[in-house]
């Protein structure tokens, strides 16, 4: 059973950094398309970056130059590392694995970036 653990949220001032943690069970990220989302109060969720099998990476133009996504294959986790957060990057952060009949969500972690 595929199981997504995201943590490293929290509330910090505009301009610092966090990084996310999604630990996967059931999967082995190293195999798979592993994908952060967000969704911000009164909004859409919204992809921010992927990585894929080979180490792929895609970040979405909202959040290019500042967030990157990476992942430890020994730890069988995938980071979202945020910098220059601003105040609209609040949101709860989702990991998620899509497959061919499923997607595949963790519980989500709450960022909120305000002064």
């Amino acid at each position: 059973q595929v199981q997504l653990v995201e943590s490293g949220g929290g509330s910090v001032q505009p301009g610092e950094s966090l990084r996310l943690s999604c630990a996967a069970a059931g999967i082995l990220v190293s195999d798979n398309i592993i994908r952060w989302y967000r969704q911000a109060p009164g909004k859409e969720r919204e992809l921010v970056a992927t990585i894929s099998v080979g180490g792929i990476i895609n970040v979405e133009d909202s959040v290019q130059g500042r967030f990157t996504i990476s992942r430890d294959d020994v730890k069988n986790t995938v980071y979202l590392e945020m910098t220059s957060l601003k105040p609209e990057d609040t949101a709860v952060y989702y990991c998620n694995h899509p497959t061919w009949n499923k997607q595949y969500w963790g519980q989500g972690t709450q960022v909120t970036v305000s002064s």
